[in-house]
């Protein structure tokens, strides 16, 4: 099938590359629940795992079976009871967990082992290392209920696992715990892939399930949170947390807290949801991370190339004056840039004019995928509160496109005289730029 845009899909590629070349070598722990084996959700997931593992990613993958032991457990009529969101084990719940995960464990292994040609897995060599990594304890009694065959993680392999890593291969974590004395535990996914993430010091993990990612009250998506941010969520009483987002954010925010580089949640249902992640600067989950991902910071020389990437295209349909790059390293001192994870997304610069007590604001602009989400405002906040620093009274631009936001803003039309002389001087008719004036 031709490509729709061909140039977007090249834009794409190349904006993907600081990405491939980060991830190489680096852990991520990838978490699902076992609706996504029963709902067929696999085959795409397993896609992008081989793609993952074919740029040099090292992969550990946990699947739980609580839809598989539902199911189960419905078929022989046998009740189940949970306390705090955990299942009580009793014998033959942990007889069905046993059998479910070993089915699971075995239809994995086979998905991760096709090779057709003219499929997405031709060529793949993804050898699955499984096996008794996980040690566990029983949780005990929780609200006077003994949650019996239930437990937690006590201990996770690192040295076996980081061999089966360093070897290239797949290792893959079942929802199941062992004890020193030789008894099997039902552990959740969550808690495993957490102590994993954890205990390997992964760059990543991840969270695959039934929604899109953390949400307001409002039921919008939160694309970036703090481990702070995520905490006051998680306490809010109108919190519109549910489904798998409830037992996975706590995990998401711990690993965070105890040195897993970034923590992701991202629904099983989105075509390619791992690669879209991962590999674009929105992503389309929510993202903790330790620290904001978007910084507003003083811009620096080694900004000039994202500054240009920024401007240029409105340089040359003629809303931006062009600027060259001699020019921009002389006056990178005056200007701003909105950093998100390293890449500019926005930049913003003041001119003083020292004797009128003025400031032009000049060249602020925003990536086109980050409008809409107050990163103009952000910009435009840093300068005034720059030119109030600087004792200066008033704030003016030209502009051709943007009057509109600049009088929402503050700013409020005026005729080219009230410029300070020097600018008055260079103003250019032919452009009839709209002078905008905002008192401060």
């Amino acid at each position: 099938m031709a490509l729709a845009s061909p140039d977007k899909f090249v834009q794409w590629f190349r904006a993907a590359a600081p990405y491939i070349h980060a991830f190489r070598g680096r852990t991520f722990v990838i978490a699902f629940g076992g609706e996504a084996i029963s709902e067929g959700r696999f085959v795409g997931i397993n896609h992008d795992l081989n793609l993952l593992a074919a740029l040099g990613v090292r992969l550990v993958v946990v699947h739980g079976a609580r839809a598989q032991i539902d199911a189960k457990l419905k078929d022989l009529g046998h009740r189940t009871r949970y306390v705090q969101g955990l299942r009580v084990t009793d014998d033959v719940t942990l007889t069905v967990a046993k059998e479910a995960s070993g089915r699971l464990r075995v239809e994995i292994e086979a998905l991760l082992s096709m090779g057709l040609p003219g499929s997405p897995m031709a060529g793949a060599d993804i050898r699955v290392s499984s096996g008794n990594f996980v040690t566990a304890k029983p949780i005990g009694i929780l609200d006077g209920v003994d949650l019996q065959h239930t437990g937690e993680v006590r201990k996770i392999d690192v040295a076996a696992m980081r061999d089966r890593l360093n070897f290239g291969e797949l290792v893959l974590l079942s929802p199941l715990g062992y004890s020193a004395t030789g008894e099997i535990f039902n552990v959740a996914l969550e808690n495993i892939a957490e102590a994993a993430a954890v205990a390997l010091g992964a760059e990543k993990l991840i969270f695959m399930m039934d929604r899109p990612g953390a949400t307001n009250a409002r039921g919008g998506l939160l694309r970036e949170l703090t481990p702070l941010q995520a905490r006051k969520l998680l306490a809010r009483k109108d919190t519109t947390l549910d489904g798998d987002a409830k037992f996975y954010l706590p995990c998401a925010v711990r690993a965070c807290e105890q040195g897993v580089k970034r923590a992701h949640l991202i629904s099983r249902h989105a075509e390619g949801a791992l690669l879209q992640e991962l590999f674009t600067h929105q992503g389309v989950g929510t993202m903790i991370a330790p620290d904001p991902v978007e910084k507003l910071r003083d811009a620096k020389i080694n900004d000039i190339g994202g500054i240009l990437r920024l401007i240029e295209p409105l340089e040359a349909d003629g809303t931006l004056v062009k600027r060259s790059r001699d020019l921009l390293e002389m006056e990178v001192g005056r200007f701003a840039v909105l950093d998100h994870d390293g890449m500019i997304i926005g930049c913003a610069a003041l001119y003083p004019f020292s004797e009128e007590r003025a400031a032009e604001l000049a060249c602020l602009v925003v990536h086109p995928e980050f409008r809409g989400r107050d990163a103009g405002e952000r910009l435009l906040e840093a300068m005034e509160q720059r030119a109030r620093r600087q004792r200066l009274k008033k704030l003016f631009v030209l502009t051709t496109r943007a009057e509109h936001w600049f009088v929402e803003h503050g700013f409020a039309e005026v005729s080219v005289d009230e410029l300070p002389a020097q600018k008055r001087d260079m103003y250019n008719y032919q452009r009839r730029s709209v002078v905008l004036i905002k008192r401060l």
